[in-house]
Order: structure tokens, then sequence, then C-alpha cells
């Protein structure tokens, strides 16, 4: 599977700080759950990353 496959899962995204003072990114779907702890300045090269993904997107759509 490749980011131009197309799945029908649903899934639950919640992201948010954690009391360790990292962000946590937490994907749920089905019975699978996945945590994915960052520090503050990875989180943000994230961010820009979904950022730069989201201009991609929008100059082929």
């Amino acid at each position: 599977m490749g980011i131009n496959s197309e799945r029908d899962v649903e899934a639950n995204m919640q992201i948010g700080p954690t009391d360790k003072g990292m962000v946590r990114i937490f994907v749920e779907s089905g019975s699978t759950e996945i945590p994915m702890d960052f520090d503050p300045e990875e989180a943000e090269e994230i961010a820009e990353e979904i950022k730069a993904a989201a201009r991609a997107a929008r100059a082929v759509g």
C-alpha cells in the first residue's frame, strides 16, 4: 500500500500535548491503537510537512 492507494478504512486521530512535554498523535482504527510521541520541534516539522502537502494537493486539484 502506498500514498496513492485508496482504502475504505475508518480511523480516529487525536493530537495533543502529553504530561511529559511531548506532542502525541494518537490513531485508533478498530482494535488497533497507535500512539506516536514527538518532541515539540519534531511536531513543528511535521506540521510544516502537512502544510506543504496541502499546498501541493491544492495545486493538483
